[in-house]
């Protein structure tokens, strides 16, 4: 019996971690990819030597041009229910890595794609790329996430209207709405990110974790809680060696040598 190809790609080069979702020709969620996608993430969780994951997409057609959709009509609403918690629980994954996340996107990213986007910290899109949530057009909606992180990202009068109308919208739009955080000529997404990995592997490894930590939670509170939540953090990171090498490193005007401790 043939194996089945692998869809997934994890590799890992020093500290960077690259998953790279290879579904020809556009690279669809199917149920293989996610769950090849779960396990991947897993991997790279219990990897305390990896510092940053870059997810991408393979080739320059597409990052993720969506969700498979020849599974669609088979959906009733309690497995309709049961595929976007699947999929929401995958993302959350993403999102709730202690490692900054960037992602590299190349071509399309819609409906699930756009979604993986969202659960990333940082978004490196290639001028070429269309962005867009085109699940009205299915008469569905996003279902991974696309409802509660675009407008977070957006705010909610731009969600909705790339909700409502289901448009795709392309890079430079995404740059200007916030979208997108970096903009990059046609095939240098996967470059880019590297390079923007490179760069946060040289700081404090513990303060980009509780970095992390801060914003994401404190998101999800009233500004007087989210301060609090800082001060607590800001506490712990003082608490550590690298504390000092920092400060001690700054001072001798030299550069730190971080131990993650």
């Amino acid at each position: 019996m043939e194996k089945e190809k692998k869809l997934v790609k994890l590799e890992v080069e020093g500290k960077i971690a690259v998953i790279t979702i290879d579904h020809p020709p556009v690279n669809a969620l199917n149920a293989q990819v996610m769950a090849e996608l779960d396990e991947a993430l897993d991997q790279v969780a219990s990897d305390k030597e990896i510092g940053v994951l870059i997810i991408t997409g393979a080739g320059e057609k597409a990052f993720v041009a969506g969700a498979d959709i020849r599974q669609f009509p088979e959906l009733d609403e309690k497995a309709g229910r049961e595929l976007s918690a699947r999929g929401q629980a995958i993302f959350d994954k993403i999102e709730e890595l202690a490692i900054p996340v960037i992602c590299a996107i190349n071509g399309y990213a819609l409906g699930g794609g756009c979604e993986l986007a969202l659960a990333c910290d940082i978004r490196v899109v290639a001028e070429n790329a269309k962005l867009g949530q085109p699940e009205v057009n299915l008469a569905v909606i996003p279902g991974y996430g696309g409802t509660q992180r675009l407008p977070r990202l957006v705010g909610a009068g731009k969600a909705k209207q790339l909700i409502f109308t289901g448009d795709a919208i392309d890079a430079q739009e995404a740059y200007r709405i916030g979208l997108a955080d970096e903009l990059v000529p046609a095939g240098q997404a996967l470059e880019k990110a590297k390079e923007m990995a490179k760069k946060i592997l040289t700081k404090g490894p513990v303060a980009i974790r509780l970095c992390k930590e801060a914003i994401n939670r404190g998101l999800q509170m009233p500004l007087k809680e989210g301060l609090a939540l800082e001060a607590e953090l800001f506490g712990k990171a003082c608490a550590t060696e690298d504390k000092n090498e920092g400060a001690k490193a700054f001072l001798e005007k030299r550069k730190p040598n971080f131990q993650g401790k």
